[in-house]
């Protein structure tokens, strides 16, 4: 009898890896696709798939059954980091390059939807089958600000392991988008360029106090200390990052005019000559920038100088339109980047003047960061190996997956980045020169 059974259950599982195929087929051939397929059994579509050929390769039944029941991004999402469907002979970046040309809509028309309306009922009880590694992450909410919740987002993202990060950061872990003043500078060249430009922004002066809210591994303030003769302070609400930063201090011998703090921004006390706020200003949420702008406000001297350099997006026909929150950063939010906020250059502009600043000069990294995340990404699918043993190969498909996205989106204008100047509103003289020409000697 459990022979008989077995066999039953053999044959329900061959036939409907036999329709599978079939259907899987003829959306190849309807679709022109440039891709293969590489299915649980080894059987490829198209057959004479060959050997190089990008495809992707779908590990077991229980990954097509999921996709049927919902297929939305979340199961995709699980799939992608547990390996269930992965990639041969190439990247995302591959994928995307020969994805249909055609509209969704005019896709649609070509399919047969008898055909796939009777493999989905063939798959519609198949069991899920696992692992299913991002399912108990529970849907990110936006922060309320306080320095609790603001300390359990900055963990979840920076402290996944300092070893885990300097698999695709630069020398000095720079962790933001650097500044390429030749396309074909590496990553740590960009990078101190990008220290460089952001302290000549800045008009640091020696002996004058620095602040660099959200100050990552540490590398603004040991630079602006050692080549601009500032006394620099850093605070982080990341253990990892503090860590290093002491360490690093300790080690450059720069005790006596560096100094890191574990602390909310919120809660620091004092005046400062100059601010930067290096990418950290995406991880405060729209509903907590007057408690933000007004905290600059309060920290920066009257004759100083802020610059702000964060993510944006593009504006919306309205606010509302704008908020609304799409699948895609959802999905960011939930995975890498809880309490991740991004606004657009028009709401930063806004919220400067609004809260007692003047803006000096705004300048569009977009392409900048476009370039740094695709080296990322090289970067780790390089060390791979050595991450997953780190952190785990889910986690590393997560980074990967989260990097490629971040570059195809710098590159179709989808995000952008920009790096703003201000001063407290005052009357007279700003206190800059009167051209550029300072930065780029």
């Amino acid at each position: 009898m459990a022979t008989a059974t077995h066999s039953a259950t053999t044959n329900a599982a061959a036939k409907r890896l036999a329709s599978f195929r079939r259907v899987l087929a003829h959306a190849h051939e309807r679709l022109a696709l440039d891709i293969g397929f590489v299915l649980w059994d080894g059987s490829t579509v198209p057959a004479a798939l060959a050997s190089d050929a990008l495809a992707i390769v779908i590990a077991d039944e229980g990954a097509v059954a999921s996709l049927i029941r919902r297929p939305n991004l979340e199961t995709l999402a699980n799939l992608w980091a547990a390996a269930r469907l992965d990639l041969r002979n190439g990247t995302v970046f591959d994928l995307v390059a020969r994805r249909p040309k055609a509209r969704s809509r005019e896709i649609r028309k070509q399919l047969d939807w008898k055909q796939l309306a009777a493999l989905a009922l063939k798959f519609l009880f198949v069991p899920r089958g696992g692992p299913w590694p991002l399912e108990a992450i529970p849907d990110d909410r936006p922060s309320d600000g306080s320095a609790d919740k603001n300390k359990k987002n900055i963990h979840f993202h920076y402290d996944v392991s300092n070893a885990f990060d300097a698999h695709f950061l630069d020398p000095e872990m720079v962790y933001s988008c650097p500044y390429y003043t030749d396309w074909a500078n590496d990553l740590a060249t960009a990078q101190h360029d990008k220290l460089e430009i952001v302290c000549r922004r800045l008009r640091l002066k020696p002996s004058e106090t620095f602040l660099d809210i959200g100050c990552g591994w540490g590398a603004l303030i040991c630079h602006a200390a050692r080549h601009h003769g500032v006394r620099a302070h850093g605070v982080t609400l990341s253990e990892e990052q503090f860590r290093h930063v002491r360490a690093k201090i300790a080690a450059l011998a720069l005790s006596d005019r560096v100094s890191v703090e574990l602390r909310d921004y919120a809660n620091l006390e004092g005046q400062f000559d100059k601010i930067a706020v290096i990418e950290m200003s995406e991880h405060v949420g729209y509903d907590n920038h007057p408690r933000y702008y007004r905290t600059i406000h309060r920290l920066l001297k009257p004759d100083g100088f802020f610059l702000r350099h964060a993510i944006t997006r593009p504006a919306k026909r309205d606010e509302k339109t704008f908020r609304k929150k799409r699948v895609e950063r959802s999905a960011l939010t939930k995975y890498v980047l809880p309490g991740g906020e991004f606004d657009h250059i028009g709401m930063t502009l806004t919220n400067l003047e609004r809260f007692g600043f003047e803006v000096h000069d705004v300048e569009s990294w977009r392409e900048h960061f476009q370039i740094a995340c695709r080296t990322y990404y090289d970067n780790l699918d390089r060390n791979r190996a050595a991450a997953e043993w780190e952190v785990g190969a889910p986690l590393t498909q997560v980074w990967l997956a989260y990097f490629a996205g971040c570059s195809i989106a710098f590159e179709r204008s989808t995000i952008g980045l920009y790096q703003v100047l201000a001063s407290k509103r005052r009357r007279g003289p700003s206190g800059l020169p009167p051209t550029r020409a300072d930065l780029y000697r």
